[in-house]
Order: structure tokens, then sequence, then C-alpha cells
């Protein structure tokens, strides 16, 4: 039952709460649609959490990899579209699953956007990261098999990012959706796109290995 409600709110309940704000509540509602989807994405994670220091220790884990992935995209800001969220978020869902991975990306949204700005793109992109990170933990298995793997799952993934953002591109420029301006948006957001999933494929690579041995040697020291 848990697996299930899960896969509802993280999958059909979150977007539907981003897409439906985009669409009918004025821009300067987005506050509460992000308050929503972050308290959302945190059910997932408190559904399977167990009681005692267990579940206590790996909220402390989750929130040190969100911390890292916003200090990192801050520091990274001379660098226009290369970024290590997406890494983080991917290399902590392969640790402690896809409901962690995506309360990740969607707090590391929210939390670094009052260093870069809010707005009606926030919920956006809460749910654009966090769902990086679904798919992540879904696919764990055979991404901590092979680092080719793993780094062509972050190029999928800095694409799939860029693919719905721009669908809030043309929301927010046109009012509603069509399909030549989305064409022509991603067009115009190719070099963005490439740089986006080279970057995540150079952090993945890099510290995919050293990251995820010091997160799996803390979940069996602690017993998470």
């Amino acid at each position: 039952m848990k697996k299930w409600i899960s896969a509802f709110v993280l999958c059909l309940l979150i977007p539907a709460v981003v897409v439906g704000g985009a669409l009918l509540f004025s821009a300067k509602r987005y506050a509460w649609i992000s308050l929503c989807v972050a308290c959302l994405a945190c059910l997932p994670v408190f559904l399977r959490l167990e009681r005692g220091q267990s579940g206590a220790r790996r909220l402390i884990l989750i929130a040190a990899m969100t911390a890292l992935s916003v200090l990192g995209r801050i520091l990274f800001t001379p660098l226009p579209g290369f970024k290590p969220v997406t890494a983080l978020v991917i290399l902590t869902a392969l640790t402690f699953g896809g409901e962690a991975g995506f309360l990740t990306g969607a707090l590391s949204a929210v939390v670094s956007n009052f260093w870069f700005g809010q707005g009606p793109w926030t919920p956006f992109q809460m749910f654009s990261w966090g769902f990086m990170g679904l798919i992540a933990g879904w696919l764990s298995a055979p991404l901590k098999r092979s680092r080719l793997l793993l780094a062509l799952c972050g190029a999928l993934s800095g694409a799939l990012y860029s693919l719905l953002m721009d669908v809030w591109t043309v929301l927010w420029a046109d009012g509603g959706f069509r399909l030549s301006r989305y064409l022509a948006v991603l067009v115009t957001s190719a070099p963005f796109t490439l740089v986006y999933a080279a970057s995540n494929v150079v952090f993945l690579l890099l510290f995919g290995k050293p990251i995820t041995k010091i997160l799996e040697r803390m979940q069996t020291k602690y017993g998470l």
C-alpha cells in the first residue's frame, strides 16, 4: 500500500499540482504551489521511514545531500548550465531509493532558489529534479553495476530536465501549451541542454564512485 501511495503522489498528484497551478492560478501564487509540492514530496519518505534513530539518521543524510546539492549549484553560478544538482540527486537515489531522490531534488530547487530567486518556475524545477531522482531510484540496480549506464543516465536526465522545464517556458510565455512553440523552444535551448547533459556526465564520472562509497558506508554503519 505504501508503495502505491508513493507512486500516486510522486507520479500523478505532484505533476497535477504543478501543471494545474501554472494554468489555474496567477504567478503570485507560486509560493503556495511550491510549499504544496515540498509537503507532498516529503510524504513518501515519511511513509517508508523507520522509527527510532535509524530513521532520524536517514533524514540527516538526505538533508546533507540536499545541502551539498544547493551549495554545488551556488558555487557553479559562473558556469551557466554546468551544475551538479542532477548528479547528486541521482547518487542520493541510488543509495536511499527513489523517494529520497525525489525529495532531495525538490528541496534542492526550492532552497537554492532563495539565492537564485523564487518564481513560478520553482514548482517545475522541484518536480523536474525530483523526477530525475525517482527514475534513478527505479533503475538503481543496473546503474550501480555499470559506470557507462550511470553516465548515460546522467546525460538523459539532463536532457529530460530541459524538456520538462521547456514546458513551463511555453506555458509562461503563451498562457497555454502549443506544440509548435514548444518545438521552437527546444531548438533554441539545445545548447543549454547539451551543456547540462555533459555536466551531469562529468560530475557522475568524477564523484559518483567516492560519494556512493561514503553513503553506503554510512548506510552500513548506522544500519539504515
